[in-house]
């Protein structure tokens, strides 16, 4: 059997005061459907990815996309929660029902709704996902965490502020093309790299262009064995992994990435392919070091010489391996039960030209990395164009 992904659907990231929950979900939910060619009654099972954490007083939201259409009556419907890998555990429990036998078509919807309520609720919610800060005080949060990685690399390699600032503004300048983007602005390397009122540190030596911004937003995808949409190509699911880590700091290396390297290998072994076959990556670059950290764990640079793979252009357009032409989760945004499904459906696009941001010309072969925690839950998959 060849899982296929065979149609999908991406609302705007960013601050939607006007949507809530129930209507993110239906929108992304119906318009996948709409692309796949598939009727709600075709549907033999609904995954939903969301964090929540505390941030939606829905506890049980698992059912919601039923509210499409009433054909969707007696689906099955279940939510995977993962951190901020909860979107591609959601498309990985679809897929693993799918080469089980146990359904056919499955629609996958990743969502979150983040603002519109305290800073103080959202920062204790990502806090969940920490082991040693879940349930007390954080100033800083989940930027104070990777802060404390940005400081090890610096401690074992060097400076890399100005490294971080060329991230960014590669993130801004990629997003600023992408139309569901939350950061559609150009901010030039110069603003990122420099300390202002305008660009304040956030948790040294981070600042808030290295940080990816509190968004609301849903994504969705329908998975299938056979090809349905009348509008593109479906797109072959070539190998997927998921590797977790210990959770508690003490026992992981900050910068080692130990799991989301394994889960990288599993997955690429599973499509029988290399990192040198990619024409693009959507990585999880919830903040600047941890992209950084990323191109030295996908091998395009030697450990502590990352910033080398931007400054040859490795991970720019044209590059070797484009890395997150979205605009990635620093511009594009991180509704976080929505990320992974959200970097599924911007791959999928890519491999069947018609991402509506930058494309990369004659993409045949793309992944996306996707995880939970500082590295703890790590889901890779690997999507082809057929």
């Amino acid at each position: 059997m060849e899982p296929l992904i065979l149609g999908w659907s991406h609302t705007a990231f960013g601050k939607q005061p006007d949507a809530t929950l129930e209507s993110l979900v239906v929108d992304a939910g119906r318009a996948a459907l709409d692309d796949a060619g598939v009727a709600p009654g075709e549907i033999d099972l609904v995954v939903l990815g969301h964090f929540n954490s505390g941030m939606h007083p829905l506890g049980f939201p698992s059912a919601l996309a039923l509210q499409i259409d009433d054909g969707l009556f007696g689906v099955p419907a279940l939510r995977t929660e993962n951190a901020c890998a909860s979107g591609s555990a959601a498309v990985h429990t679809g897929l693993a029902h799918l080469l089980a036998g146990r359904a056919r078509r499955v629609l996958v919807v990743g969502v979150e709704k983040m603002t519109g309520i305290p800073a103080s609720t959202v920062g204790s919610a990502l806090l969940g996902a920490d082991y040693d800060l879940a349930g007390g005080e954080s100033s800083t949060g989940f930027a104070g965490l990777f802060a404390e990685v940005a400081l090890e690399y610096e401690r074992r390699y060097g400076p890399v502020a100005d490294t971080l600032g060329a991230i960014a503004a590669k993130s801004h300048r990629l997003g600023a093309a992408n139309p569901f983007a939350h950061l559609r602005k150009d901010l030039g390397e110069e603003f990122c790299s420099t300390t202002s009122d305008r660009n304040p540190v956030v948790a040294a030596p981070l600042r808030r262009t290295d940080c990816s911004p509190v968004s609301d937003g849903a994504a969705a995808l329908v998975l299938g064995l056979e090809p349905t949409s009348t509008r593109h190509d479906a797109v072959r699911v070539a190998g997927w992994a998921f590797a977790s880590d210990h959770l508690p700091r003490a026992r992981r290396d900050p910068l080692a990435f130990a799991a989301t390297e394994l889960a990288w290998h599993r997955a690429l072994g599973d499509a029988g392919v290399a990192t040198t076959d990619l024409d693009l990556v959507e990585l999880h670059d919830c903040f600047t070091i941890a992209e950084l950290q990323m191109y030295e764990v996908l091998g395009l640079a030697p450990r502590g010489s990352g910033h080398r793979a931007l400054a040859d252009g490795l991970v720019l357009p044209g590059g070797v391996l484009p890395v997150n032409p979205s605009g990635g989760l620093k511009s594009k945004g991180h509704p976080v039960g929505a990320t992974g499904v959200s970097q599924h459906v911007s791959v999928a696009m890519q491999l069947t030209g018609t991402f509506p941001g930058v494309q990369i010309d004659g993409a045949r072969l793309g992944a996306v990395h996707n995880m939970g925690g500082l590295a703890v839950a790590n889901h890779v998959t690997v999507l082809a164009a057929r």
